[in-house]
């Protein structure tokens, strides 16, 4: 499996837009066996971002579907940056099956 866990910065103010982009847009991801979006309590502005995939290759091609293109399209200007990515190995753990 193949992981990662990443901090998004918005648009001061466009958290809640951007967020919205994100859940609309995270179905139908072939090979996509998690992806968790959630809201940093202690930072107005941040996202954490945790995904979960049967391998870096699935991870890869999700970039080139259409419906995430067109999300990458419609996020990028609300996103003031990346703070932190990190890549993970997952191994399972409650809601994940082992693969």
């Amino acid at each position: 499996m193949f992981g990662l866990i990443g901090k998004m910065r918005a648009q001061p103010g466009k958290r809640d837009e951007l967020l919205d982009i994100l859940l609309a847009s995270t179905d139908a991801m072939p090979g996509c066996l998690s992806y968790v979006i959630a809201r940093d309590p202690s930072d107005a502005d941040a996202i954490w971002v945790t995904e979960v995939w049967d391998s870096k290759d699935s991870h890869k091609a999700s970039l080139q579907l259409p419906a995430v293109q067109a999300a990458i399209k419609q996020a990028m200007p609300l996103i003031a940056g990346f703070d932190t990515s990190i890549e993970t190995e997952p191994v399972g753990g409650f809601g994940l099956a082992s693969v």
